[in-house]
């Protein structure tokens, strides 16, 4: 280990100080790199310290697993609390939203490393950094509509941020971009062959400015699979409810040709995922639009601490981790999930809130 270097690890994660860079290295091949509460609460402890160390010039985000830099939420964990233990699945969500509070408010330079598939809110450990680098594997989706969920950490504040409706799109169908849609999106600040990422990290270890860096290494990526479909995104996604977004989806299946049969198969994913999730996640970026990252991160909490105690959040996760047949959503279609349901999702929950500190606050502890 380099002098002055600093190390603290386990089997899951490695959190190392080298030269000037801070290294958080994600470690659970057998599970995707699941994000556990363990693994979040050491990377939030650890926030703090490198933003005062005067001799951490930058944060590196990286993964020791071949193909995927994180899945996501460790659900076995999180759909385990919430049967046995509903007060520590609040914790393990309010722990999520706090962590990327964190990287949001952290003041110096965040270089995430991503090669391989980046899923739902594992999105959050990268998002708010300063700089996205993706490898020509990188893969990028939110799932969580799948299993009665919705894109939480932050992210439907990301997507309500996206242009001609992408965002919407991504959040409801769950389906996946490779890298070129992530850098024209602006997930991604760089594409770069993952067989230099060592080189990147040499040069934060020496405190090479980033900037040049990253962009003397940059390779343009080439077109995105949905940059042909922008316009039909537009027209089907902005419409006002998730049922106006399938009708006008069949509309132009309707007229066939490539768009049309593309329209079929985005149909076809939309008619897996749960009705009511559909229906807050959409009202969730539609309001994210109006809202700064810390309001819609605590009411990520508010919505993922009812949701995780429902029997569509149950049932899809049930049958995700068991790889078996569809899930059995209540209520079956979007016509039964009323206005009123999804309101009382959405209500205040006093003494049950999540409340983060200011940017201000963050900023004067040095965050």
């Amino acid at each position: 280990m380099p002098e002055g270097s600093a190390k603290e690890s386990c089997e899951e994660l490695t959190i190392a100080v080298e030269g000037a860079a801070a290294i958080v290295t994600l470690d659970r091949p057998q599970s995707g790199n699941a994000l556990s509460g363990a693994i979040r609460s050491r990377i939030a402890e650890s926030i703090p310290r490198f933003a005062r160390d005067p001799g951490v010039y930058a944060l590196i985000m990286r993964s020791g697993t071949q193909g995927a830099f994180s899945v996501g939420s460790d659900l076995r964990e999180l759909g385990s609390a919430a049967k046995e233990q509903p007060e520590r699945a609040r914790q393990l969500l309010a722990d999520t939203y706090r962590l990327s509070w964190i990287l949001e408010c952290f003041s110096k330079p965040t270089i995430s490393l991503i090669d391989g598939l980046i899923m739902g809110s594992a999105a959050g450990l990268t998002a708010y950094g300063t700089h996205r680098v993706a490898g020509e594997t990188f893969s990028f989706a939110l799932p969580q509509t799948g299993f009665g969920f919705f894109a939480d950490a932050g992210l439907s504040w990301v997507c309500a941020r996206m242009p001609d409706e992408i965002g919407v799109y991504l959040g409801l169908t769950g389906r996946r971009i490779g890298r070129a849609d992530a850098y024209r999106l602006g997930l991604v600040t760089h594409c770069i062959p993952a067989s230099r990422f060592s080189e990147i990290e040499a040069g934060l270890r020496s405190a090479d400015p980033v900037d040049p860096l990253l962009d003397d290494r940059h390779e343009e990526p080439g077109p995105g699979e949905i940059e042909s479909y922008r316009e039909v995104l537009q027209r089907c996604f902005a419409a006002e409810t998730v049922e106006e977004i399938c009708s006008r989806l069949r509309a132009e299946a309707q007229r066939g040709g490539a768009a049309g049969g593309w329209c079929e198969d985005v149909l076809q994913d939309l008619s897996r995922r749960s009705p009511t999730a559909l229906k807050i996640t959409l009202r969730h970026i539609r309001e994210a639009a109006f809202r700064d990252l810390r309001q819609t991160l605590m009411i990520d909490c508010r919505l993922a601490c009812r949701l995780v105690g429902s029997h569509d959040f149950r049932e899809g996760v049930r049958v995700l981790l068991a790889n078996q047949d569809r899930p059995r959503w209540i209520p079956e279609h979007l016509s039964e999930v009323s206005e009123a349901t999804v309101d009382r999702i959405f209500a205040f929950q006093p003494g049950r809130e999540l409340i983060l500190p200011t940017r201000q606050e963050m900023q004067a502890a040095r965050f």
